[in-house]
C-alpha cells in the first residue's frame, strides 16, 4: 500500500483520480483545496485529512514525514493547470513523485525546469496521458504502423472534432482565463494531440483558424497526417442530431474519411492510468513535451480565418 496526497480536491477530474487510488488498493493521507464543499470525500476516504491552506497542508506534510515510519510517496495534482509547475515541483522537493492532470504545464520551459527538479531529487513526475492506455486508441497504432511499415511515406488525413459543453460558469471560472488554463487547445484538446503525435509522427506544421474564449480550430501536419481539428464548449456547435439525443459531448475522428469508433472505454482509464505507473510505467516529462508544443504554439498564433485548409465546423462560427 502506497500513501498518497492529493492537491485540488474540489475539482472535477479528482473524484476519478481518489477512486484510482482507492482501487488499485492504496491510501489517501491528506487532501488540499481552497473550496471545502467536498463531500466526495467520504465516499472514498473518509479517514484522509483535509485543509483549505496551502501553508497548513505544507506543514502537514513536512510533520507527517518527521512523525511516521512511512513516507507519501506520491502526490497526486488536479490543481488549476496554471499551477501544475509549482505543485509538482512541491512534491518533488519533498520527497514524493508527482501524477498530475493534463496538460501537464503550460509552456515547455516548464518542463525544462522540472527535469532539473526531478534530477536534483531523484523523483519522477508523471502525466496522465489516458489515451494512449485506451484499448481502441491502442489497436489504431498497431494497425498505423503495420500500413506505415509497409508504406512509409504514406500520409493520412485526420478530422479530429471534439465538443463538450459548458455552461456560462466555465467563463467565470480559472478555465475561461486563458494565462490560467491555457485556452481551449490546452484545456481540452492536449490529449487528443498528444495521442495523434503519438500515433502519426511528430508535428511539422501548426497553423489556427479559429481562436476564440470557446472554440478553437486548426491545421496540423504530423509526420504522416493532414490533421484539421475543432473544439469547442459551445453547445450550439454540436451537430442537431447529437442534441436530438440528448448528449451534450460530441468526439470524432474521421481517419481517410472513415469513422474511428473509440466513444466507449473512458471510465476505467484514470485506475488503469495509476495502475501503470504504480507497476513501473507511467508517462513522464519526455512523453508530454511533445503536446505542450503544439498547445503553446497554438496559444501564440494569429487566427487565419477561412483560409487554407480548415475544419468544415469553422463555418459554424464564422
Amino acid at each position: 500500500m502506497k500513501n498518497f496526497a492529493l492537491i485540488g480536491a474540489a475539482g472535477y477530474i479528482a473524484p476519478r483520480h481518489m477512486k484510482a487510488i482507492k482501487e488499485t488498493g492504496n491510501n489517501l493521507i491528506v487532501a488540499l483545496d481552497k473550496y471545502d464543499g467536498i463531500g466526495i470525500m467520504d465516499s472514498h476516504f473518509p479517514q484522509a485529512d483535509f485543509f483549505t491552506e496551502f501553508e497548513r497542508f505544507e506543514n502537514f506534510i513536512d510533520q507527517w514525514h518527521r512523525e511516521q515510519s512511512q513516507k507519501i510517496e506520491y502526490i497526486a495534482i488536479t490543481s488549476p493547470n496554471y499551477l501544475h509547475a509549482s505543485h509538482i515541483g512541491f512534491a518533488l522537493r519533498n520527497g514524493a513523485h508527482a501524477i498530475c492532470e493534463k496538460p501537464l504545464v503550460l509552456n515547455p520551459s516548464d518542463i525544462d525546469a522540472l527535469q532539473k527538479i526531478e534530477q536534483e531529487t531523484g523523483k519522477k513526475v508523471y502525466n496522465i496521458l489516458q489515451l494512449r492506455l485506451h484499448d481502441s486508441i491502442i489497436a489504431l497504432k498497431e494497425k498505423i504502423a503495420k500500413e506505415l511499415e509497409a508504406d512509409p511515406h504514406k500520409i493520412y488525413d485526420i478530422d479530429l472534432t471534439y465538443l463538450t459543453s459548458r455552461g456560462k460558469w466555465y467563463f467565470a471560472s480559472w478555465k475561461g482565463d486563458e494565462s490560467k488554463s491555457g485556452g481551449i487547445a490546452s484545456n481540452i484538446g492536449v490529449h487528443f494531440f498528444d495521442m495523434l503525435s503519438w500515433i502519426f509522427g511528430p508535428i511539422e506544421e501548426n497553423i489556427a483558424h479559429i481562436k476564440q474564449s470557446d472554440a478553437n480550430a486548426g491545421y496540423m501536419k504530423l509526420k504522416n497526417a493532414h490533421v484539421r481539428w475543432f473544439l469547442s464548449v459551445n453547445y450550439d456547435y454540436i451537430p442537431e442530431d447529437i442534441k436530438a439525443s440528448g448528449k451534450t459531448t460530441y468526439r470524432s475522428i474521421m481517419v481517410d474519411g472513415q469513422e474511428f469508433e473509440f466513444s466507449e472505454g473512458f471510465t476505467d482509464l484514470h485506475t488503469t492510468s495509476y495502475k501503470h505507473i504504480l507497476e513501473g510505467g507511467g508517462f513522464g516529462l519526455d512523453e508530454a513535451r511533445n503536446s505542450i508544443n503544439i498547445v503553446s504554439k497554438i496559444r501564440n498564433l494569429p487566427a487565419l480565418g477561412l483560409s487554407g485548409d480548415y475544419h468544415p465546423f469553422c463555418k459554424k462560427v464564422l
